[in-house]
């Protein structure tokens, strides 16, 4: 072969070489990255589509609109928040400056769809009136919409108890897993959009006002968490109710240090249900070292830690709780007062409560039950989805709610709201470090009722609220009443 003839082949082989490459690399774009740019919230064909269609809406659990579309022009529509920022968290925003989250985000695609076929045909079958099906084609093209879980009046009430303080509520009816309330604080008004992203940005918030506290926040759930612990060691033995703990108000662990009781308070002999009652970290801590690590973990894991939910159209941060060699004997006790590593959502603890309710079944939360053609006729229902049928015994569920029942029972004067609801709840006061020291306990409580045929869960963290039984339980204590009692 002539020198020339294999510069020609070589020169060949190297063109294929790159006509190859340029065809894998054109597949793989349009393969993997192009539904990412397609969907970016910065892509402006794609925001020329949705505007082609008058944005759908959302509305509460009784089909009152949370959201309302109107028409700029042609190319351009103007979306209001009806309630200001009281669902703020959940729906979300759309602006074509700052992309779009929540629940905009979640049902993008539906709330854009406009269903013309289907209202046409409807249409024919309902008045047989050809000429009315064909008009709807020159009617403005409005999206469909969503009929979320969210209850107005368990809303309203959770964000007016909340008032000022910084912290969430998750509520959760617990035989379905329909999300009834869910606050998150500070808030913002979805009006102010650009002054909030400005201030996020720059640093200015520093309340983190865009945080969605219910399913983003993670904080370590303290007292709360001996709920998982108690299940445990229930199921670990059960002639454990029979048992007299004694608490002399720490305990000493072979290096030295200590796990003390809140105010090292010292209870004496006490029983179980008493050391529930009174949140004994004595009791709770050598209940979690005898189990040990693997049982505690195990438990954990049945009611959601270290588990990714997404069924309830936004995604829930995962909990978690942590893997600890046995000679870990302090970080063990920890754990089983929910403190060390072990760290929780509201929307987590909400789940806890509410699978304790329902008898030890875990429904899956979710925040929309339907989606509906702009007539409100039904395109789509979202069912109810049970994620786990045992994750405790119906035996256990009903010893546990007893606890529960119990210490509401016994602090009725200090949560008079509980009174008459049949309620049962734990209190948690969690520490965490701030700043290289110890911050101020955030307060926890959850709650559920009423506890022979409960209807509601609640969760409630305060930030730096001190303790559970303060304002926590005087927040979830509000909203069980008028789930039970007024709604």
């Amino acid at each position: 072969m002539s020198d020339l003839a294999k510069s020609v082949r070589n020169i060949m082989v190297i063109f294929l070489f790159c006509f190859i490459a340029l065809i894998s690399y054109i597949a793989y774009f349009q393969v993997f990255k192009g539904p990412d740019i397609a969907n970016d919230s910065g892509n402006k064909r794609l925001w020329a589509k949705r505007n082609e269609v008058l944005r759908g809406t959302i509305y509460d659990k009784d089909g009152n609109p949370m959201t309302k579309s109107t028409r700029e022009d042609k190319f351009n529509q103007n979306r209001e928040y009806i309630y200001g920022d009281l669902y703020v968290h959940a729906l979300g925003y759309i602006d074509e400056r700052f992309g779009i989250t929540g629940l905009e985000e979640e049902y993008d695609s539906e709330l854009s769809k406009y269903s013309s076929f289907s209202n046409s045909i409807r249409s024919l079958l309902k008045d047989f009136d050809i000429k009315k099906a064909f008009e709807n084609r020159n009617e403005e093209k409005v999206g469909n919409g969503i009929v979320t879980t969210l209850d107005y009046n368990l809303q309203k009430v959770a964000y007016d108890a909340m008032g000022d303080l910084k912290g969430a509520v998750v509520a959760i009816n617990p035989k379905t897993g329909e999300i009834l309330a869910m606050i998150s604080k500070p808030t913002y008004n979805p009006t102010d959009l650009e002054k909030v992203i400005e201030d996020a940005n720059t640093g200015v918030d520093l309340d983190s006002k865009l945080l969605n506290r219910t399913i983003d926040g993670l904080y370590p759930p303290g007292s709360v968490f001996k709920t998982v612990t108690l299940a445990a060691a229930l199921e670990s033995d059960p002639s454990i109710v029979n048992r007299t703990f004694g608490d002399t108000g720490k305990i000493t662990f072979p290096d030295g240090t200590e796990l003390n009781n809140y105010m090292k308070q010292a209870h004496g002999n006490i029983d179980l249900q008493m050391a529930y009652r009174v949140s004994s970290n004595v009791v709770f801590g050598t209940l979690a070292m005898e189990m040990g690590n693997e049982k505690l973990k195990e438990v954990a894991e049945r009611f959601g830690f270290n588990y990714r939910m997404d069924g309830i159209g936004l995604s829930i941060i995962q909990s978690r709780f942590p893997a600890l060699k046995e000679y870990e004997v302090g970080n063990i006790a920890q754990s089983g007062i929910g403190q060390a590593s072990v760290l929780s959502s509201p929307m987590q603890m909400a789940i806890v409560a509410a699978t304790v309710a329902n008898d030890g079944v875990l429904m899956e939360p979710k925040l929309v039950n339907k989606i509906v053609d702009k007539d409100g006729n039904t395109i789509k229902e979202i069912p109810n989805k049970t994620l786990k049928n045992n994750v405790i015994s119906k035996e256990i569920a009903e010893t546990i709610k007893g606890y529960m029942g119990f210490l509401v029972s016994n602090n009725i004067y200090r949560w008079p709201a509980f009174e008459g609801t049949n309620a049962g709840g734990k209190t948690g006061t969690a520490d965490y470090i701030e700043n290289g020291a110890e911050g101020i306990p955030h307060g926890w409580f959850i709650s559920a009722a009423p506890l022979d045929d409960p209807k509601i869960a609640v969760a409630v963290i305060v930030e730096k609220g001190e303790n559970g039984a303060g304002s926590a339980a005087n927040i979830a204590s509000q909203i069980i009443r008028a789930a039970v009692l007024e709604n």
